[in-house]
């Protein structure tokens, strides 16, 4: 029966498609400065990810803590959220589509290794979250998968499979849970209406 022998990986045919100085001053100075709990506006950070060639949108929130392995393989939508300590491990890209919340230390991975391989090859697949989607906090985003429009990771979850659109997946590996719904602006306000004379009654 064969063994793992790490003396024989070999990850010459992958390129990140940016030169080593590039990697490095994104690793030594643009990195630092994206994770900077001293610099707390997203309007900065959205500065720096472009600076190093980073697709980033309007109204985009960045928190500090975040990680991202390389800018230039990156596209982010408008108005989406990311949380602290995200990591996004683009070794491919990872597009993330607009109104998209990624909640705090959660995990966007798109490489892996062929376990069956001696050499434990390398594999990498891109991640692509759609528009509406949310992965909730400390999930993990496994390679390849797509969260389709309005789709849900719920926190905690590991996400080895696709979550078709409106669907919320949970647990490990994560399984559908429910359909995602939403309220209407006009239910919403008849809501709040009612609630705020129930509590001047209450008061009365």
């Amino acid at each position: 029966m064969s063994k793992p022998d790490f003396s024989l990986y070999d990850n010459k045919w992958y390129s990140s498609g940016r030169s080593r100085l590039v990697e490095a001053l994104w690793f030594f100075f643009g990195l630092p400065l994206l994770r900077s709990r001293l610099l707390p506006f997203s309007s900065f950070r959205s500065s720096i990810l472009r600076c190093f060639g980073a697709t980033v949108a309007r109204k985009v929130v960045l928190k500090p803590g975040i990680r991202v392995k390389y800018p230039w393989l990156l596209s982010l939508g408008a108005h989406s959220w990311i949380g602290e300590d995200v990591w996004i491990d683009n070794l491919v890209p990872v597009t993330i589509g607009a109104n998209v919340c990624v909640s705090q230390g959660a995990y966007l991975c798109t490489g892996n290794h062929d376990w069956s391989d001696p050499a434990f090859g390398l594999q990498v697949q891109p991640v692509v979250l759609k528009d509406g989607s949310w992965v909730g906090a400390r999930a993990v985003i496994c390679p390849g998968v797509r969260i389709e429009e309005c789709g849900v990771a719920a926190a905690g979850s590991v996400v080895t499979n696709s979550i078709p659109a409106y669907e919320i997946h949970a647990g490990n590996p994560a399984r559908l849970l429910r359909r995602r719904e939403f309220r209407s602006h006009k239910n919403l306000l008849i809501e709040s209406i009612h609630e705020s004379a129930s509590s001047q009654q209450t008061a009365y």
